[in-house]
């Protein structure tokens, strides 16, 4: 099975260039951008990283960027007001964290952070560079811009789209990237990449987007009492985060094994069956909370017990 036919039977595709399926074909270099906008990664990062595990496993080569200059600037994208700028010392505390996470959850992934080559540029230069390159129209039509227009967007967030956009044309130059993947949220990012890349070296890029961690009913996924579901055990501990799968949805149970898990189809359908027939012994969530625990915390022998009687098994 391709790449993309897992995606879709997996429901991993809101959005893709034209032309996305020849071009996978061969083997190809993908990248994955993250800011580090805090000092550790989250479930909603963890689904994009088993996204790309995924074409990593297919046979593609696999870049996490960590945006340790994009992240003092601030992603608009799905945002109703702006953030607060981080001071230098804390993206660089966050960068050093995740890097550890990301390390310990993906292995042969080459991990760049673009203040690499972003930190050397002049004020000129982007203006010459890269703003040149932009249609301020364009760019007022991408939700992350649109939809801030009536609170106020600031310069500095305006202009967050450039060098993000930038990263792809220097990935494409210096390692041959050739797709990005992120979440729906980034589509309008994802594509003024590819746009720059065309204009500045007339290169054909592409884009594929995976849809955001929601619940059934359209409700943000991943959110606890405390806040975010974090991957750090410190921030979140390993039977919290057990206990949170343990006691998701049956609703929402089978999306999860189809985006967090390498279970396969049938092996998927056969667990729904099981729990199809008795659904108070929640044996497809205590599957998943064991599969995902084991990715982020490195197994869960010892919360079983605790997780399955808190369950009411």
């Amino acid at each position: 099975m391709n790449i993309l036919s897992e995606l879709q039977w997996r429901g991993l595709i809101h959005q893709t260039t034209d032309g996305l399926a020849d071009l996978l074909q061969t083997p190809q270099t993908v990248y994955l951008g993250i800011d580090p906008t805090a000092d550790s990664l989250h479930v909603g990062h963890l689904l994009a990283l088993m996204t790309l595990k995924r074409f990593q496993k297919a046979g593609h080569k696999a870049i996490v960027l960590i945006g340790g200059a994009t992240a003092a600037i601030g992603d608009p994208s799905g945002k109703s007001e702006e953030r607060n700028l981080l001071e230098w010392e804390t993206v660089e505390k966050n960068l050093a964290a995740i890097k550890v996470q990301l390390k310990g959850l993906l292995n042969g992934t080459t991990i760049t952070n673009n203040q690499d080559w972003v930190g050397n540029f002049t004020y000129l230069k982007v203006l010459r560079t890269i703003g040149k390159h932009f249609s301020v129209n364009v760019m007022l039509t991408k939700d992350s811009v649109r939809s801030r227009m009536e609170n106020g967007l600031s310069y500095t967030e305006f202009s967050y789209m450039l060098l993000q956009a930038y990263d792809f044309v220097h990935l494409h130059e210096f390692a041959n990237c050739t797709l990005q993947i992120g979440g729906s949220d980034q589509w309008g990012n994802i594509t003024a990449g590819i746009d720059l890349c065309r204009r500045m070296s007339g290169v054909q890029l592409h884009g594929l987007t995976i849809p955001l961690l929601t619940k059934s009913d359209g409700a943000k996924m991943g959110k606890t009492e405390n806040g975010a579901l974090w991957l750090d055990a410190e921030k979140t501990s390993p039977y919290e985060f057990y206990q949170y799968w343990v006691n998701v949805e049956d609703a929402d149970v089978r999306r999860c094994l189809c985006f967090f898990t390498d279970l396969d189809m049938d092996e998927i359908n056969a667990l729904m069956a099981r729990h199809g027939s008795d659904p108070g012994r929640r044996i497809a969530q205590q599957r998943l909370a064991m599969e995902l625990t084991r990715v982020v915390h490195n197994g869960t022998p010892r919360l079983q017990p605790m997780a399955l009687t808190a369950a009411g098994a």
